[in-house]
């Protein structure tokens, strides 16, 4: 298979990327923070085989990424805390960990990258999207370090130039009214913190 380069300031490669993401297969594309892997997430074949792709245990989640809070209350429960820390920081780099409705929990982050949004927001589905790297390295921050990587092993990759914070999301998990950081990442917890001791 050869991995499509696509770039991200051209609306026919975001529509191709868009297209590939709906057969099922893995792409490639930029955030603010890290590159991200991304399949399908209602495809549980995509999404097993953005598993082997990527080397992750089988018991450890993939985050889902939406192009907007509406849509992500398509797919996990937020209550007040979850909506004020969306409503503060979506777009941007924090992942939101909330309950799924269905007895378990999702995480959640709508980027703050432009190409991607319009991606998200042309699939029409939620985005299964780890970071860009094999489990255990570092995540890519170019396009290049994606291909380096995952060469001949995913469908395309969207090529945004490299990432404006070269950091992961910070994630948080949200429930009811406690917040645990569950990841330190680009997000501060002075600015999680700030939120928080304002939240009345």
């Amino acid at each position: 298979m050869r991995t499509e380069h696509l770039q991200a300031g051209r609306r026919q490669d975001v529509e191709r990327a868009a297209a590939l993401l709906r057969q099922g297969r893995i792409v490639a594309f930029p955030t603010e923070t890290v590159y991200g892997l991304g399949a399908r997430a209602d495809d549980a074949e995509a999404v097993e085989e953005l598993r082997r792709v990527k080397g992750r245990p089988g018991g450890k989640p993939f985050a889902v990424l939406v192009p907007a809070l509406e849509a992500a209350r398509q797919h996990g429960v937020f209550g007040r805390v979850a909506e004020r820390l969306a409503a503060a920081f979506w777009p941007g780099p924090l992942t939101l960990v909330v309950p799924d409705g269905r007895g378990g929990d999702i995480g959640l982050r709508c980027p703050d990258c432009e190409a991607t949004l319009e991606l998200l927001r042309l699939t029409g589905f939620p985005v299964a999207a780890p970071s860009a790297n094999v489990s255990g390295r570092p995540p890519a921050t170019t396009a290049d370090e994606v291909i380096e990587s995952f060469d001949g092993q995913i469908a395309a990759v969207l090529d945004g130039g490299p990432c404006r914070l070269g950091a992961p999301s910070t994630v948080v998990r949200v429930l009811g009214e406690a917040v645990e950081v569950l990841r330190q990442g680009a997000l501060s917890p002075d600015e999680l913190h700030a939120l928080l001791s304002d939240d009345g």
